[in-house]
C-alpha cells in the first residue's frame, strides 16, 4: 500500500529542486540552506510514510548535509539511528528512504546504526567521527539524535589529546597527495591544502575546546570556496570538486566575475586564509598538548599554577617564547616602524614561526616607513630574504595581516596572481619569495649578495602590468630600490637585472654561442662583470624556483658557457670567429670518411663531463652525435626524421660546412648534435647510419613512418595549444638570418620544420632547440645558397611559409 506523502514526494521534490537551482536571484548560503531545507522536508515525508509514529528510530544528516550546506550536486550523507529493538521495521524503513534518493540519481552516503555502534565506529574511524560532529536531526525520535550528539561531542572532547594529532596527520597526508590549493592551476576545492576539508578540520579543532582557529576572514574564505563549488556543479552538471581549466571561464561567468584569472585569484586568496589559519591552529594545538604533558605533580611542586613561560631576547623588542617569536613587553609597534621587519628577520634567522597575536599587534600599529627607508630597515629586509627556507612561512605570516603590502605597495598587483603555464609551480608572489630563497644559497658566489636578493624578490614584479613584464618590472624595480634606500648606481644594477633576467637562459638555449654577435649583444646589455656575475646567479635561482622542468645540468652548462664567453668580452678579449676555427682531428677524420665512402659517417658517445656544480639532477648532459655527410639537399629533415623514428630527443643541433684539407675534393656538412633517449637506452650507431642512408636516398619514407606511429599512439586531447608562431630576430647575427619558431612540442617537430625550410631553398647553418614543458622554441640560423644572410623581405617570406607549413 502506497502512502500519499511518498507518492507526491520524489516528483514534487525533483521539480522544486530544479526550480530552486535555476533561480538566479538566490545563490550562495541562502540557496545552500534552502536546498537543505527542501531536502529535509522531502526526507521527513518519506520517513513519516515509512514509519508512522515510530519511536526509537530517527533520521540524521551528517557531514556537509548536517551543516545544511548542500551544493547543487552534493551527495546526501545520512544516518538512520535506531535503538536496536525493531530490526525488521528499520530495515524496511531504510529501503523506503534510500531507493527514492537513488531513483533521482543523487549520490548517497548512508549507514544504519544504534547509538552504541555509531559511537564505536566513530572511535575507530576519524572520518566518521568528523561527520558526526555536524549531526543534525531530520525526522523521528529527537531524543535519540540529541543523546548521540551529546555523547559524540563529549567523546571528542575527552579523546582530543589522542585524536587531534591523528587528524593533523590526516590533513598533512592529504596535502602531500593533493598539493596546495593556493598554487594549483586545476585545484581540487575540497581535498587540496587550504580547501574545504581543511576548513572542516578547523571546525573540529574548535569543537574539541582545546584550541581555536583565528576566526577573522575564515568564514568568508570558506563561503567563497563553497560558492565556487556551487558554480562548478551548475556549470558541469556533475558532483565534482576539481576546477578544470576548460570549465574555469564558465564558472567565472556563473559567479559574475570578469574571467578565469579573477576566479583563480579569489580561490587562491580564500585558500591562503584557510591554510594560514590551519598553520596557526595546529601550532596552538601542539603547544597546549605539550604544556598538558608536564606532570601534574611536578606542576604542584613548582607552585600550583602554570609556570611562567621562559622568554629569551632575539632582537630589540622581539623575544622567543614557547617556540614562537613574540613582541617584548616594552615593544611599541606604533613608535617603531622597523619592528615588523626586525621581528620577521629574527624569526627567519631563528627558524621559528611568528606568533599570530604579535603580527596582529604590529599590523594594528604599523606605519609606512619613510622614503628612503632607514638603513636598519633595509638591512632587516635583506636578513629576512637571505634566511633560506624559513623565509617562506615568516613572509606568509606578514602577508596574512597586510604588512607586506604596507612595506611594498607594488606587491598587491602580483599577490595570488596565477601563472597559466604548466612549467610554473607557484603564483607570481610565491615564485618571487621562492626565488629569493634559492638566491640565498648563492650569496657566497657574488660580490653583492644584497643586490642579488632584492633583484630575486623583484624580477617578476611587472607581471601585474600590461606589456612585457621585464620592461614594466624595470620601472617598478627602480622605484622600489630607490625607496628601500639604494644609491643611484645600485638602483641601476637592480633595474638591469630585472630587465634582463631572462637574457642568459634564452640566449644560451636559442642562439649560436659561436657567433660573435650573440656574445657581444649580451655583453652590451649587461655592461659589467659584477652585473654578469649577479645575473648568472639570478638566472639559476629563477629557474630553480620555477619548477623542475625549467632547469637541468644541460641548461646550466649552456648558460655557464655563455657567461664564460661574455666575461671574456667584458674583460677586453674579442670573441673568436667560427669561420676561422680549424676542425678538430675527430671532425676531420669523420669528414674524410664521408668523402671516401660518399655516404654519412657518424659517431655516438655519451657526455661524461661533470656539471659545473654538484647537483641532484639525474639528467646527464646528453649524448653527442657527430655526423659527417657529403654536402647535399635534405640533410636536416633526414637526420631529424631518423632521430624522431628512434625516439631520440634533440637538445641542440648544429650544422656547418667543413673546410677539407688541401688536395681533397668535395664538400662535407658536419652535424654536431646533442640527443637524449626518450625511453631508456640508445639505438646502435650502425642502425642509425643505415636508416640515415635510406632517408637521404629516398628509400625510407620517414614522414609515413612517423604518421603511422602517431596514428597508433594518439596523444591525449588536453587543452588546445595556441597556434605556432615564426618570427625573424632582428640583427641577431652578421653571418646569417635568425628565424625563431615557437610551437607545441611534439615528436617529429624538428623533422617537419627541416622539411619546410628545405622547401624554401635556404641553407641551415645551425639550429638551437629548446623545450620548456610543452612549449618548444627552436631557432635556426639560415643563409642563401652563397652563404650570406637573406634580404629582409625574403626572410619574412620564409618565416611566413614555415608558419603556414606548421599550422597544417
Amino acid at each position: 500500500m502506497h502512502h500519499q506523502a511518498e507518492d507526491s514526494g520524489p516528483g514534487g521534490y525533483a521539480a522544486a529542486r530544479l526550480r530552486l537551482l535555476n533561480e538566479k536571484a538566490r545563490s550562495g548560503p541562502p540557496r545552500r540552506s534552502a536546498l537543505a531545507g527542501l531536502t529535509d522536508a522531502w526526507l521527513a515525508g518519506l520517513f513519516a510514510a515509512g514509519a508512522p509514529g515510530a519511536r526509537g528510530v530517527s533520521l540524521v544528516a551528517v557531514g556537509g548535509y548536517g551543516r545544511a550546506e548542500l551544493s547543487p550536486r552534493s551527495d546526501l550523507d545520512l544516518l538512520l539511528l535506531h535503538d536496536g529493538n525493531h530490526p525488521e521495521t528499520v530495515s524496511k524503513l531504510a529501503d523506503r528512504l534510500w531507493y527514492p534518493v537513488w531513483d533521482l540519481g543523487l549520490d548517497l552516503d548512508h549507514s544504519v546504526r544504534t547509538p552504541a555502534e555509531a559511537r564505536r565506529t566513530a572511535g575507530e574511524d576519524l572520518k566518521v567521527q568528523l561527520g558526526l560532529l555536524d549531526a543534525r536531526h531530520i525526522a523521528g525520535d529527537l531524543g535519540l539524535t540529541t543523546a548521540l550528539r551529546t555523547t559524540v561531542l563529549a567523546d571528542w572532547r575527552n579523546q582530543a589529546p589522542k585524536r587531534l594529532p591523528a587528524l593533523r596527520e590526516l590533513c598533512e597526508e592529504r596535502a602531500a597527495r593533493q598539493g596546495e590549493l593556493q598554487y594549483l592551476l586545476e585545484p581540487d576545492l575540497k581535498e587540496a591544502r587550504g580547501g574545504l576539508r581543511d576548513a572542516t578540520a578547523l571546525r573540529a579543532v574548535a569543537a574539541s575546546w582545546l584550541a581555536d582557529a583565528p576566526r577573522e576572514g575564515l568564514a568568508e574564505a570558506r563561503g567563497r570556496l563553497l560558492a565556487v563549488r556551487d558554480a562548478l556543479h551548475l556549470a558541469t552538471g556533475r558532483a565534482t570538486d576539481r576546477l578544470a581549466l576548460q570549465e574555469q571561464d564558465q564558472v567565472a561567468a556563473e559567479l559574475g566575475l570578469l574571467d578565469a584569472d579573477v576566479l583563480l585569484r579569489q580561490v587562491y586568496e580564500a585558500a591562503r586564509v584557510v591554510a594560514y589559519a590551519g598553520d596557526v591552529t595546529w601550532r596552538e594545538v601542539g603547544r597546549v598538548l605539550r604544556s598538558r604533558s608536564v606532570r601534574p605533580r611536578l606542576r604542584a611542586m613548582l607552585g600550583g599554577g602554570k609556570p611562567a613561560p621562559e622568554r629569551s631576547p632575539l632582537a630589540e623588542g622581539v623575544v622567543e617564547q614557547d617556540g614562537e617569536v613574540v613582541l617584548a613587553r616594552a615593544a611599541r609597534p606604533d613608535r617603531d616602524p622597523v619592528l615588523p621587519l626586525r621581528a620577521a628577520a629574527a624569526a627567519a634567522q631563528a627558524g621559528l614561526p611568528l606568533n599570530l597575536h604579535a603580527v596582529r599587534r604590529m599590523a594594528a600599529g604599523a606605519r609606512a616607513l619613510p622614503s628612503p627607508w632607514p638603513a636598519e630597515a633595509r638591512q632587516q629586509l635583506l636578513t629576512l630574504l637571505g634566511s633560506g627556507r624559513p623565509t617562506v612561512d615568516v613572509w606568509e605570516a606578514l602577508e596574512a595581516e597586510g604588512l607586506i603590502s604596507l612595506l611594498l605597495p607594488d606587491w598587491d598587483r602580483v599577490r595570488c596572481r596565477p601563472q597559466r603555464n604548466a612549467v610554473h609551480l607557484w603564483t607570481v608572489d610565491r615564485h618571487l619569495v621562492e626565488t629569493a630563497v634559492r638566491a640565498s644559497a648563492f650569496t657566497r658566489r657574488v660580490g653583492r649578495p644584497d643586490l642579488l636578493l632584492i633583484a630575486a624578490l623583484l624580477h617578476d614584479i611587472g607581471k601585474g602590468r600590461p606589456g612585457d613584464h621585464s620592461v614594466a618590472g624595470e620601472v617598478i624595480a627602480r622605484d622600489v630600490a630607490a625607496r628601500i634606500g639604494f644609491d643611484a648606481d645600485d638602483v641601476t644594477v637592480i633595474a638591469t637585472l630585472v630587465r634582463h633576467h631572462l637574457l642568459l637562459v634564452e640566449t644560451a638555449t636559442r642562439r649560436d654561442l659561436d657567433d660573435p654577435a650573440t656574445v657581444r649583444s649580451v655583453a652590451e646589455a649587461v655592461g659589467s662583470l659584477g652585473t654578469l656575475e649577479l645575473l648568472h646567479a639570478l638566472t639559476e635561482a629563477d629557474a630553480l624556483a620555477t619548477g623542475p622542468a625549467a632547469w637541468s645540468s644541460w641548461r646550466a652548462s649552456l648558460v655557464a658557457e655563455l657567461v664564460k664567453r661574455v666575461a671574456a668580452v667584458l674583460a677586453g678579449q674579442a670573441p673568436p670567429d667560427p669561420e676561422e676555427a680549424a676542425p678538430t682531428a675527430q671532425h676531420e677524420r669523420l669528414a674524410l670518411g664521408a668523402v671516401a665512402t660518399g655516404a654519412p659517417v657518424l659517431s655516438l658517445r655519451a657526455q661524461t663531463e661533470p656539471p659545473a656544480e654538484p647537483s641532484d639532477d639525474p639528467e646527464p648532459l646528453g649524448v653527442e652525435l657527430l655526423i659527417a655527410v657529403p654536402d647535399q639537399a635534405g640533410v636536416l629533415p633526414a637526420v631529424a626524421g631518423v632521430l624522431a623514428m628512434h625516439r631520440l630527443t634533440v637538445r641542440t643541433a648544429e650544422l656547418r660546412s667543413l673546410h677539407l684539407p688541401d688536395g681533397v675534393d668535395g664538400s662535407v656538412l658536419l652535424l654536431d648534435w646533442r640527443v637524449a633517449a626518450e625511453y631508456g637506452s640508445l639505438p646502435q650507431a650502425a642502425r642509425l647510419r643505415a636508416d640515415l642512408v635510406r632517408a637521404l636516398d629516398g628509400s625510407l619514407d620517414v614522414s609515413g613512418r612517423l604518421a603511422e606511429r602517431d596514428a597508433a599512439y594518439p596523444r591525449r586531447r588536453g587543452v588546445v595549444a595556441p597556434p605556432p608562431r615564426v618570427t625573424v630576430a632582428p640583427a641577431a647575427s652578421r653571418h646569417a638570418t635568425v628565424i625563431e619558431v615557437r610551437a607545441q612540442d611534439a615528436p617529429g617537430l624538428l623533422f617537419r620544420i627541416g622539411r619546410a625550410l628545405e622547401d624554401t631553398a635556404v641553407r641551415v647553418r645551425s639550429a638551437h632547440v629548446s623545450t620548456l614543458g610543452a612549449n618548444a622554441v627552436d631557432v635556426f640560423y639560415v643563409t642563401q645558397e652563397q652563404g650570406v644572410p637573406l634580404p629582409g623581405e625574403e626572410a619574412v617570406a620564409v618565416a611566413r611559409k614555415l608558419e603556414e607549413a606548421l599550422r597544417v
